[in-house]
């Protein structure tokens, strides 16, 4: 599949476009309610379906059909990604209204952190052949954790590598100043815990990025395909986030489903050499799959585990109650003593200045 300049410069100006889209409608904060949600939603599920025909019309089916399979299966991936940012912003106390900024530029990195992953992937791919077992071998041992239970991204989002690098190079409040990242106290130029999110969401997104890029150079091996579905899944993850919040316990069979997809991927990759498998197949199962999961998660009720302060099983609790969170006026000294000050906003933003 040839895919010249242009094509790769008219998708990067639409990704940029409907990035400006997006950042234009939401430039005022506030908080993303289900309607506003579940229409954003629809549009970014839209755009990334269509792109399909796109490609049709382009390159033909069965480069269709391998976008439709890296998409859905990139989309499917990304739900885990929401239970950690619920964590994420469950710890840090974020409120709602700030959140979908923190996701935006989240987004934005991970936009160019993927192609970096992409790039890296696919040239590894093509120098070494034995690298597509070695991916395949990972998804399945991937597969297996996850059905033990213990593929789970086990972090505290304050005591990342990420996050305390941040506190080493710059002093970062203990509140929140609305939706700012930086900003300058007595000619000093400091970080607000809004920063200290982003980057444990990026940080969240690196680590997923591990499972799912492998995941999807195992459905085609066409950078184009492979980029543009992952950059179509992903511009998606806000809305969804929104959208799901406060339900996520509910999919609590999919982790189950994306195992058994990540291993038949995987299996996938091992087999390369012995068997072909049509990428109408790989459709079929990816698609069979996580309809199975998720009528399986509405029909049957969620085991009662208690929530752990700070576990996976506590994020979905944590979204709900974010609801009800509301940012506190910011003014006055780093260290928060000024008179008649607020409090400081939640466990990890206090940490976060003191440490």
């Amino acid at each position: 599949m040839h895919v010249p300049i242009w094509a790769w410069a008219a998708f990067v100006a639409a990704l940029v476009a409907l990035l400006a889209l997006d950042l234009l409608a939401h430039r005022r904060a506030h908080v993303i309610k289900f309607r506003e949600a579940a229409l954003w939603s629809a549009l970014w599920v839209s755009l990334g379906l269509g792109f399909a025909l796109v490609i049709w019309a382009w390159q033909g089916p069965a480069a269709a059909g391998q976008y439709t399979a890296a998409w859905l299966l990139e989309k499917s991936l990304s739900v885990d990604n929401l239970f950690v940012f619920a964590l994420i912003f469950g710890y840090f106390k974020v409120p709602r209204q700030y959140q979908h900024r923190v996701l935006f530029y989240g987004v934005l990195g991970a936009l160019v952190l993927r192609f970096a992953f992409i790039a890296g992937g696919m040239a590894l791919l093509n120098a070494f052949h034995v690298v597509i077992y070695l991916f395949g071998a990972f998804l399945v041992y991937t597969a297996i954790k996850m059905v033990r239970g213990s593929g789970e991204v086990d972090m505290d989002p304050g005591q990342s590598r990420a996050v305390r690098l941040l506190r080493r190079v710059i002093p970062v409040t203990d509140q929140y100043e609305g939706q700012r990242f930086l900003l300058r106290r007595r000619g000093v130029l400091v970080a607000t815990p809004l920063l200290a999110v982003l980057v444990a969401v990026e940080t969240a997104d690196v680590l997923f990025a591990f499972d799912s890029v492998p995941a999807a150079l195992g459905v085609t091996d066409q950078t184009f395909l492979v980029y543009t579905a992952n950059a179509l899944a992903i511009l998606g993850l806000r809305s969804l986030f929104f959208l799901l919040s406060g339900a996520l316990d509910r999919f609590h069979h999919l982790g189950t489903g994306l195992a058994v997809i990540l291993a038949f991927i995987g299996a996938k990759m091992l087999l390369t050499d012995v068997v072909h498998i049509p990428i109408a197949v790989s459709l079929g199962v990816i698609g069979v799959v996580l309809t199975a999961s998720v009528i399986w998660s509405l029909l049957t009720p969620a085991p009662e585990q208690p929530a752990e302060p700070g576990s996976p099983a506590e994020a979905g609790a944590t979204a709900a109650a974010l609801a009800g969170a509301t940012g506190p006026a910011l003014d006055g000294d780093l260290d928060g003593s000024a008179e008649g000050e607020p409090r400081p906003v939640g466990q990890g933003a206090g940490d976060l200045a003191r440490r």
